[in-house]
């Protein structure tokens, strides 16, 4: 019987992409073990998830080498066939390596990948046709599985559905206004004024973790006369998706809610600043809108990361973008509801 372990140990966003090869593997090979590891703060990601025997979770932050050293003990002991890392750092480079699996899989751009059994080359496109970062990972895969990527899932249970059904009870509209990163983030300002123009029959929540509460909060007593509450740091990741799910529609930045949205298949608009979709990152929603500034800049993308400031100084990309753009997928939707009704 095969036992994987697949190694993810980046931030949020990436990890939730990296589900895919859970679903892809346990459709492929539903009696394969599988394991996967984190870092610290996102194992709550899988809480219900089904097909999973184990977290394995690394703590960065604090002893972080000593933490890892006492990883690789647990690994070894539990004698993996493969072990897959999604990865390109030295750290999960290591702890492949010296995994004691049968099979090492990762991509080429890690500096231990010589010593891996199979590298795979990581690419952003092929053919000047973008890939998307579910297929990119499927790559590590396709060797046992097929060339087809399966999209990310999130799975909750009935408690974390009731948690959240006392926001469901009229229409309503997630926001997620906040980033990592300054560049990826659409200003206080222009969410502000996007949301004085939703209609009055919307309930708006502001969704995000704790460090996102002053944003949040700025934001929501700006909006004097809208049906507006903000959440921010009072969800789980997963009662955040279950509610995501619900939504008329989500409002997202180029960040992890809006992976949240992929794994839901969750209505979305995703707002891109400094980045672009062409990087692999765009939504896989069913129902899905991209919201980029009109205008051809030099200057974007500035990098394929966000950063903590423009290096220009005027942050058009973000600056440039219109709030009728942000309202024209809410207003066609409900504009296609109101015919039916």
């Amino acid at each position: 019987m095969e036992k994987v372990l697949l190694i993810q140990t980046a931030f949020i966003g990436d990890v939730v992409l990296a589900t895919g090869l859970l679903e892809k593997i346990h459709t492929q090979h539903p009696d394969t073990i599988l394991y996967i590891l984190v870092r610290k703060g996102n194992e709550s990601l899988f809480e219900n998830h089904p097909y999973l025997q184990k977290v394995l979770v690394w703590n960065k932050k604090q002893n972080k080498y000593r933490h890892l050293f006492q990883l690789l003990l647990q690994i070894r002991k539990e004698q993996y066939t493969r072990v897959i890392n999604v990865q390109r750092y030295a750290a999960t480079g290591f702890l492949t390596v010296f995994s004691g699996a049968g099979e090492t899989i990762g991509f080429r751009t890690n500096i231990f990948s010589r010593f891996f059994t199979k590298s795979i080359a990581h690419h952003f496109g092929k053919n000047g046709i973008p890939l998307h970062e579910i297929e990119r990972n499927q790559q590590l895969i396709a060797h046992f599985t097929n060339g087809k990527a399966a999209l990310p899932k999130l799975y909750y249970d009935g408690l974390k559905e009731t948690s959240v059904q006392q926001f469901k009870q009229y229409p309503y509209i997630c926001i997620a206004p906040a980033s990592v990163w300054f560049t990826k983030q659409f200003p206080a300002e222009k969410w502000i004024a996007f949301i004085q123009q939703i209609p009055d029959r919307f309930i708006i929540y502001l969704l995000g973790a704790n460090t996102d509460n002053d944003l949040c909060t700025t934001i929501a007593m700006a909006c004097v006369g809208k049906q507006i509450e903000n959440l921010a740091g009072q969800l789980s990741f997963l009662q955040s998706a279950a509610l995501m799910q619900s939504a008329f529609m989500n409002y997202v930045n180029d960040s992890a809610p809006l992976h949240f949205a992929s794994a839901v298949n969750a209505p979305v608009t995703a707002v891109y600043c400094s980045t672009i979709p062409a990087f692999g990152y765009g939504p896989l929603s069913t129902e899905q809108y991209k919201v980029e500034v009109a205008e051809q800049l030099t200057c974007r993308p500035c990098g394929i990361h966000g950063k903590s400031a423009c290096p220009k100084g005027h942050f058009h990309c973000a600056m440039h973008i219109q709030t009728t753009q942000l309202l024209q997928p809410l207003l066609f939707k409900t504009q296609q509801l109101d015919n039916v009704v």
